[in-house]
């Protein structure tokens, strides 16, 4: 007996120090001062040194099937965005618009909501943000009539599949935890469906006249452009020419340096393919950066840059210049070209391209400079440069990255790493439709266990580059979202441990178990949905699915309503800017504020409260 006293003295203790670390984090998370994934590490260590869970326990939640999926998903995601596929599907249906208002109003939500569907919502507002900016601006229509949409509709289209929002993926796997089947792929799909049509049903009639209509707004214009798009800007293939260089030639055995082509002629050598290996069909050709001490073979085929006609005659090579095949040799996949800025405490100014050896150090060739919008092409190595000139460089987007993380003298614009990641998934974008289709064909019919469809699909992105490398999977994945989940999940540990669950489930039980399991479902949905609009939802669902199995197995009915009501109404986060990613993301593109997602928001949630409480036990019976 005094065994048993001191346990549930414990058990009591360790409780109360439970729900007194979950009631410190929500403040952390909603006060938003700290990064969520701190402030759920720092309360899984406070559980793990004060005793309440194990060392174990603590770091079960980064073994989790579920957070080892959602890192997947981000890899997946990654290559359907890298190979623009999901900008040419998301470009095609918008143009079903056909410039009408109303017309493109719906379209755009349901284009995001489906992808949403399948990949990270985040990811996807953020890809079909500037195409729907750039369609509203044509219509000439403030961006703000569609931003808020584009936003809840991520939210509602989450919802329709198992991998749509963590909040599903987390629910499912606690009813596994607890012995009882976990969700299908497409078993969240019917009240997803209910979710999302009236999601729509309400924003095209009343949603809509409660949008603000903001003229002045940042519409997230990117100064940046591709390198396509900078080669044509400053007609770049105009002075491209690809030569051979056949057994007659004089340039034979010559070193790059001796033959002064950029002094004499004002030309520039990019690279030089060459046949390595006459033996290995695969690999008999290999490209080559040159270097002042690079010599000249016979088959060389040679790009250059500059008015290379005085050289054909002077060295007898052969011409093979045409705009496909110079853009070919030019942009290839591991090549890029960029624009770089003179920084304002560089060391560069004053100096010559030549004077500061460029192409010895950096590895990237420069092709011009561009100053106060004059284009300098010809004899560009001998200019002294200036505060505030752009140099258009070119090289191995390796060596692109390397400059924009360690030279403080130049300021590279865009994110290079995205420009590469774009440039190396070029033309595979059937690969990485293909491969979403096989994920979901897995999971769908069940082959395999989830986790394993994604790890594998993940690993097709990478191995057939529409991932660029291993490195940029990982970059790709937000760590944020994966540590936050991971670090929330011993919290559930801990509340089951110490008998926090059965103490909430007793507490809402005691205040609606007179009602009926009605009743305490609704219970359930409003306070999930509530707490989710200041913290997160993977964090809301952590907390409130293994409560409501518990609520169910103690009412004597099925725990799916219930945990179904949880995924559901974490999901439902529309009343604040901070409840979810892609409202924040929307916000200054739409120039929006706190009190517009509160006026379109909250009347939202309380539509799609009121109908999903009575649905609910329809699809998923008591």
């Amino acid at each position: 007996m005094i065994v048993q006293s001191v346990e549930i003295k414990s058990g009591g203790m360790g409780m109360i120090g439970t729900f007194i670390i979950l009631i410190v984090s929500t403040i952390f998370f909603i006060h938003g001062k700290y990064r969520a994934d701190l402030v759920a590490l720092g309360s899984l260590l406070l559980l793990a040194l004060t005793g309440i869970i194990t060392p174990v326990e603590a770091l079960a939640g980064f073994s989790n099937s579920v957070v080892i999926m959602i890192a997947g998903l981000f890899v997946v995601g990654a290559g359907i965005f890298n190979t623009g596929l999901a900008i040419h599907i998301g470009n095609q249906l918008l143009k079903l618009g056909n410039n009408n208002e109303k017309k493109l109003f719906i379209i755009i939500m349901i284009t995001v909501g489906v992808f949403s569907a399948f990949m990270s919502n985040t990811g996807t507002v953020a890809v079909l943000l500037p195409v729907v900016i750039s369609m509203a601006l044509n219509l000439n229509v403030s961006p703000a009539k569609f931003l808020i949409p584009l936003a809840f509709a991520s939210s509602l289209g989450g919802v329709l599949t198992l991998i749509g929002t963590p909040p599903n993926l987390v629910s499912s796997n606690t009813l596994a935890e607890n012995g009882f089947q976990p969700m299908h792929f497409f078993q969240y799909t019917p009240i997803g469906l209910v979710a999302f049509a009236v999601g729509i049903l309400f924003m095209v009639t009343v949603g809509k006249k409660l949008l603000p209509d903001n003229k002045a707004m940042n519409t997230g214009k990117s100064t940046s452009f591709s390198a396509n798009e900078l080669a044509g800007f400053y007609k770049i293939y105009h002075s491209l020419h690809l030569i051979e260089i056949p057994e007659t030639s004089q340039i034979i055995g010559k070193k790059l340096s001796t033959l002064e082509l950029t002094t004499k002629y004002g030309i520039t050598v990019i690279s030089i393919e060459r046949k390595e290996n006459e033996l290995i069909p695969l690999f008999k050709h290999v490209r080559i950066t040159p270097k002042t001490d690079t010599v000249f073979e016979q088959g060389d085929k040679v790009l250059l840059f500059g008015d290379a006609a005085p050289l054909f005659t002077e060295f007898d090579l052969t011409d093979l210049t045409n705009e496909s095949e110079a853009k070919r040799h030019f942009l290839a996949k591991q090549y890029g070209l960029t624009e770089v800025l003179i920084a304002p405490q560089s060391s560069f100014k004053n100096k010559t391209i030549r004077e500061l050896q460029f192409r010895e150090k950096y590895r990237c060739s420069v092709l011009a400079i561009s100053r106060n919008g004059e284009y300098i092409q010809t004899n560009a190595s001998k200019e002294k440069l200036r505060l505030g000139d752009a140099l258009i460089i070119y090289g191995e987007w390796e060596k692109i990255e390397l400059l924009a993380e360690k030279s403080a003298d130049v300021v590279v614009v865009g994110r290079v790493s995205d420009k590469a990641t774009s440039a190396a998934a070029q033309g595979k974008a059937p690969i990485a439709g293909g491969i979403m289709l096989f994920m979901l064909l897995l999971m769908t019919l069940e082959l395999v266990d989830p986790v394993l469809a994604v790890l594998l699909s993940a690993f097709l992105m990478i191995i057939t580059g529409c991932v660029r490398s291993t490195g940029d999977a990982y970059h790709k994945i937000n760590w944020e979202s994966v540590v936050l989940i991971a670090a929330m999940l011993p919290m559930a540990t801990a509340l089951e441990k110490t008998g926090g669950v059965t103490f909430m489930s007793d507490l809402l039980l005691g205040i609606l178990g007179d009602y009926g399991p009605h009743a305490v479902l609704a219970g359930f949905y409003v306070l999930t949905m509530v707490l989710s609009q200041f913290i997160s939802n993977t964090a809301t669902a952590v907390i409130f699915a293994p409560i409501a199995i518990t609520t169910a197995i103690n009412l004597g009915v099925s725990p799916y309503p219930f945990v179904v009501a949880v995924a559901i109404s974490a999901s439902m986060a529309f009343a604040t800017p901070v409840a979810s990613p892609t409202n924040a993301l929307v916000m200054n593109a739409g120039g929006y504020t706190f009190k517009d997602f509160v006026k379109v928001g909250v009347p939202l949630q309380l539509v799609l409260t009121v109908v999903l409480i009575a649905v609910i036990p329809l699809l998923y019976p008591f």
